[in-house]
């Protein structure tokens, strides 16, 4: 499933990233429509008698904690109202579902737990540490490494996103992303992918003077991130992705596209380190929890810095980046000056 978190357009209020409208809520993607979760379950039960075992919450966070039974209560309402007219169904004057063009998608998790983001695609490290004139270090080779990230600076497809005033090189970065669904600590590379919800895409935006200054001290990087982190458009389930899995490697083809120029292209499977070596990683002497993110890192070529600016400049406002990854969708933001 393509899991969504959504407001309507008519009751859409002005929205500032780590603050999730009271109006929010989840659903999934069905006929280019989105089916309300709890909507659909209430007309489920009413209309179909669907047994009411268990509450299906409206938020994602609080959706992920009800791990596989969730998901499986989940299964049985879609099962529901599959192969019903979903424009008709309706629950107390209230619409189960509603065209993608009267709804704004945020975030699919507008708030993780924690968002750690790794460094695992060879060819992008190369070519940073590269640039810097730097040669690889081994132990980049020994671990996955990971750095954390602000959880607060979620937005979603077609948020703008604020230039930091105090920046001349940002940059946009190709990444994909999991979400862990359910709990656990030191898991094994077997275990790991059984903690997964879903995929994502995800855009580390960064500011690349800012970091470049932080990453001399030897502790960043900081505020060259702190910023805006995108991710959407919505969480898809690992069952959509099955025929594209071997083993823990994902084939899936990554692009990047600058106000309609194709700059990056990549692929999952070039990762160096998967995402369950990832996930173990991350697990080690550390109970990881349902709504905790997880970040590729850039993908060989997802970014200007690889680039270089001869290829393209630095992101300006009125830049449109739109990064696509196939089966997780495309996601969409626009550069807009700082607020500030």
């Amino acid at each position: 499933m393509k899991l969504v978190t959504y407001i309507a357009k008519e009751r859409a209020l002005p929205i500032s990233s780590g603050r999730l409208p009271k109006e929010a809520r989840i659903g999934w993607v069905q006929e280019e429509m989105i089916v309300d979760i709890g909507l659909a379950q209430q007309w489920a039960v009413f209309n179909h008698g669907l047994p009411k075992t268990q509450i299906l919450p409206t938020d994602m966070q609080c959706f992920l904690e009800t791990g596989s039974q969730g998901l499986e209560t989940l299964s049985q309402v879609a099962e529901t109202v599959d192969g019903k007219d979903l424009r008709s169904l309706q629950v107390e004057g209230k619409l189960v579902a509603r065209s993608m063009q009267t709804v704004t998608l945020l975030s699919p998790l507008p708030t993780p737990r924690s968002f750690r983001d790794f460094y695992a695609f060879e060819q992008h490290v190369k070519t940073a540490r590269a640039k810097r004139g730097l040669d690889m270090v081994p132990e980049w080779y020994e671990i996955p490494v990971f750095y954390f990230s602000n959880p607060y600076t979620m937005i979603g497809p077609e948020a703008a996103v604020e230039k930091p005033w105090n920046t001349e090189e940002l940059d946009y970065e190709l990444e994909v992303a999991c979400v862990i669904g359910k709990a656990g600590k030191d898991l094994s590379v077997e275990q790991a992918m059984d903690y997964v919800a879903g995929f994502c895409i995800l855009n580390d935006w960064s500011a690349r003077d800012l970091q470049r200054k932080e990453m001399k001290v030897g502790l960043g990087p900081a505020k060259g991130k702190d910023f805006a982190t995108s991710l959407g458009p919505w969480l898809v389930t690992l069952d959509e992705l099955e025929d594209r899995r071997s083993e823990n490697e994902l084939d899936l083809t990554m692009v990047a596209r600058v106000n309609g120029q194709e700059l990056s292209r990549g692929n999952v499977r070039d990762l160096t380190y998967s995402f369950a070596q990832m996930i173990v990683q991350a697990s080690r002497n550390c109970p990881l929890q349902p709504g905790d993110l997880i970040g590729s890192g850039t993908v060989g070529t997802g970014c200007i810095l690889e680039l270089g600016t001869d290829v393209h400049r630095w992101l300006e406002p009125g830049d449109e980046v739109e990064l696509e990854v196939e089966r997780l969708g495309v996601l969409k933001n626009k550069v807009v000056d700082s607020s500030c």
